[in-house]
């Protein structure tokens, strides 16, 4: 049996194979237009100390339902199996909403040895606004301290690695889109990994990649003992120096320079194939893309999805693709974890501005909500919205919950909280409607808002009042 017909699963578990070429064509598209950029480089450690658990208060940004059901799942609802391109038979994707991936590579050094599951060295954030037709990517450092949903706050780069280890539903990929979703309060709609031999044969596959090299560079050729030298200038780099360009690193803000140096190897294979010619070779000879990838690569794509984003990400003008990485000073600062690891702790009031920078670029609203009525946005969200008590006054939930029932708020809990100096919101869904509802009637500020991502959570929205709320009288 041959690598481009092997069989694949579908959602009852039966292996079935791709029914038509264009499945084939589709996972191609997507895989040498985007996911090919997901490469594994080291990020090195730099970092912090601090026990807290950390949340990015401020606006949701909004994420579609999730499932209810406990544990972790991937998008396919099935177990994604390695050493074969592993996707699902779902339905097409939304494109009137905002569409984000995550790109996983991973430690050179695990997956050298290749002893067992490995860590994650890259993670980027890469979204695209079907409407806007705009699309941004944005570079996680490895040794960000975070909290890893059922395993507590650690770097984020071992959430991969306990996926793995611990052989979760859809492994270590599925474990680090929760805890991206979960840390920035985005949802991850697919995740891809992609390892050094894909990219580096990929990138000889389109003829290379060419390159603005801003000052001259020396380079460490991986798996051999070769060097080479860059001068500055235009130049097209073959897979291995094009892989060695995009780890290298330069002192001081070696891990940091280096994500930029990633995220222009990503543009780059993007322009490359953009072009007709490179088109037409990828789509006449879809056997080599397949068997470039088939073997290494893991992915939750489905096919018709995969083919339509891959046409979609070429037709973005280059200029609009915003390139960011979270970074010191303005983003993280360096300390040391409670076991003596070298961490960077979130600055997270700095994180959600830049967030809702890149994930809501035209405000919280969507295009089609502009002029709407603020009410009608929020009912027609159905978020569950939690009342709780957090402030001196006996009987203010239960007066609440009367109040924001009459203006058709879908108040499905009440009770008691916390304490709070003053009301306070806590957005467990990405329910954007309802969130600024909410803040509009209870007069809050920006830093009383927070993100706590949860797909298991029973409710959309917590309020948690304080002795600053009155009911206003009828």
């Amino acid at each position: 049996m041959t690598e481009n017909n092997k069989p694949q699963k579908n959602k009852q578990g039966k292996r079935v194979k791709p029914d038509t070429l264009m499945k084939i064509l589709g996972g191609a598209f997507i895989l040498s237009s985007l996911v090919t950029a997901i490469f594994a480089f080291r990020f090195v450690r730099e970092m912090i100390s601090t026990t807290d658990i950390f949340q990015l208060g401020g606006l949701a940004v909004e994420a579609s339902d999730q499932s209810e059901e406990d544990g972790l799942v991937d998008a396919a609802g099935e177990e994604i199996s390695t050493g074969e391109l592993t996707v699902s038979e779902s339905g097409e994707v939304d494109f009137t909403n905002r569409i984000n991936f995550l790109l996983l590579g991973l430690d050179y050094r695990d997956w050298e040895a290749d002893g067992g599951p490995s860590r994650s060295d890259t993670m980027i954030v890469f979204t695209i606004d079907p409407v806007g037709k705009t699309a941004a990517m944005l570079s996680i450092p490895r040794d960000l301290w975070v909290n890893v949903p059922g395993y507590g706050q650690n770097k984020i780069n071992t959430a991969y690695f306990l996926g793995d280890a611990n052989r979760l539903p859809g492994g270590g990929p599925e474990l680090a889109s929760r805890t991206v979703e979960e840390f920035l309060g985005i949802e991850i709609h697919y995740w891809a990994q992609v390892d050094f031999t894909a990219f580096v044969q990929f990138i000889d596959y389109i003829g290379g990649i060419k390159m603005d090299i801003p000052e001259p560079i020396t380079l460490e050729i991986i798996g051999t003992e070769k060097k080479e030298y860059l001068s500055a200038g235009r130049v097209t780099l073959p897979g291995s120096i094009a892989l060695a360009y995009a780890r290298n690193r330069s002192e001081g803000d070696g891990d940091f320079s280096r994500a930029q140096r990633q995220q222009q190897v990503i543009l780059a294979i993007r322009n490359q194939v953009a072009r007709k010619d490179v088109q037409r070779m990828i789509l006449s000879n879809p056997k080599g893309i397949w068997d470039i990838f088939s073997e290494n690569i893991q992915t939750n794509i489905p096919f018709t999805d995969a083919f339509n984003l891959g046409k979609l990400a070429i037709q973005i003008n280059p200029e609009q693709i915003g390139q960011y990485v979270i970074s010191p000073p303005d983003y993280v600062t360096h300390a040391y974890s409670p076991d003596g690891l070298n961490i960077l702790k979130p600055i997270t009031q700095n994180i959600r501005i830049l967030r809702d920078e890149i994930f809501t670029p035209s405000g919280i609203v969507g295009p089609g909500a502009v002029g709407a009525d603020p009410n009608v946005l929020m009912q027609s969200e159905e978020a569950k919205v939690g009342v709780y008590n957090g402030s001196s006054v006996n009987g203010l939930a239960a007066a609440t919950e009367a109040y924001l029932t009459g203006l058709k708020v879908n108040v499905s809990e009440v009770g008691n909280g916390d304490y709070v100096p003053s009301t306070t919101i806590y957005d467990y869904s990405g329910k954007p409607y309802t969130v600024q509802y909410l803040v509009q009637v209870f007069g809050i500020q920006n830093t009383r808002i927070f993100n706590s991502y949860d797909p298991t959570s029973p409710i959309d929205i917590a309020v948690v009042l304080g002795n600053d709320w009155l009911v206003p009288e009828e």
